[in-house]
């Protein structure tokens, strides 16, 4: 299997047990969020070997954490644990329906002291791709400058590389250079995944043919615009399709729900999947990722993703 590498903030994610305001709930669940440990755990399920940089606070829920990826499959030769700092946390609340309130204690976290000496001895060989997020660009200058060096190094190295912007607007202090920032990361990479308004945002473009003709100046390959509930539009190398989301049962909570859907794009297009295939299987564990609670306990292993593909009405995640 091909192996993956990525770079992100791992948290202690508590989900409030009973719906109404984080100020009013007592009682939580404890999860682990991350955008790119969602990402790590959804590839890991589907068989591909994933290697995750980070920093953790050398506290019970950094190493909660580390166990916690080591349990779902995830190479952590490069997490490292830093007693100056502490692990980030999250706290979300419970809903029915629409998005969730989140409040995240993340500012000077283990993580956001990552730099370019977290990638000194990163060793490249037997890589075959690395997936982004517009996230460790948000945590620090140093986080940042670390990204473009990632990114030079994987195309020095001929790696392909796919991002996916997640904009998280309260993570930067202006919102004009965090378009900027984002948009010139995106344009080094092979494959975008951005969502409908994260892409007009990025672009100042409303129709998804010229938000994707605007990554495709710029070198991209190919740009899959995520639709919501609606799908997803997919454009590359002259191929240009709409591919319809999967009925859900009951919506329990959206977030992870791109990243599971990157997991779908990317996992498809090492395995030589055609394109149409790969943005379908995207689709599909976009669907599974709302109907669960944590950011990543409704990512699927094969058997359920093939049953939930063949017949999604009747398919049911297999309970972790």
């Amino acid at each position: 299997m091909n192996r993956i590498i990525t770079v992100g903030e791992p948290m202690a994610l508590f989900v409030a047990e009973q719906e109404g305001s984080l100020e009013e709930v007592t009682r939580f669940d404890r999860f682990v969020a991350g955008a790119e440990v969602n990402f790590s755990i959804g590839m890991s399920r589907l068989g591909h070997s994933v290697t995750y940089i980070t920093q953790l606070g050398k506290d019970p829920f950094g190493k909660y954490i580390g166990k916690f990826l080591n349990q779902n499959g995830i190479d952590t030769r490069y997490v490292s644990y830093v007693p100056e700092y502490t692990t980030g946390m999250q706290w979300k609340q419970k809903v029915s329906s629409g998005d969730p309130e989140v409040f995240s204690a993340r500012k000077n976290s283990a993580a956001s002291q990552m730099s370019l000496n977290t990638i000194t001895n990163l060793d490249w060989d037997g890589f075959d791709h690395i997936h982004l997020t517009g996230i460790p660009p948000a945590l620090s200058s140093g986080c940042r400058e670390m990204v473009y060096e990632l990114m030079k190094q994987a195309r020095d190295r001929g790696v392909q590389i796919s991002y996916d912007p997640n904009l998280r607007p309260g993570l930067w202090g202006d919102k004009q250079e965090m378009a900027q920032v984002i948009n010139d990361l995106a344009c080094r990479a092979d494959i975008v995944l951005p969502g409908i308004e994260e892409a007009k945002l990025l672009t100042g473009r409303e129709d998804v043919t010229e938000i994707a003709d605007h990554y495709h100046a710029a070198g991209v390959k190919t740009v899959v615009i995520k639709l919501g509930a609606e799908g997803a539009f997919t454009s590359s190398e002259g191929e240009r399709f709409y591919t319809d989301g999967f009925p859900v049962e009951r919506v329990v909570d959206t977030v992870g729900a791109g990243d599971g859907f990157a997991v779908g794009v990317v996992s498809g297009i090492l395995e030589g999947l055609p394109l149409r295939e790969a943005v379908k299987r995207a689709a599909a564990i976009g669907a599974l990722a709302v109907m669960s609670p944590g950011d990543n306990d409704g990512l699927p292993d094969r058997n359920s993703l093939e049953a939930f593909i063949k017949n999604p009405l009747q398919a049911r995640i297999i309970k972790r």
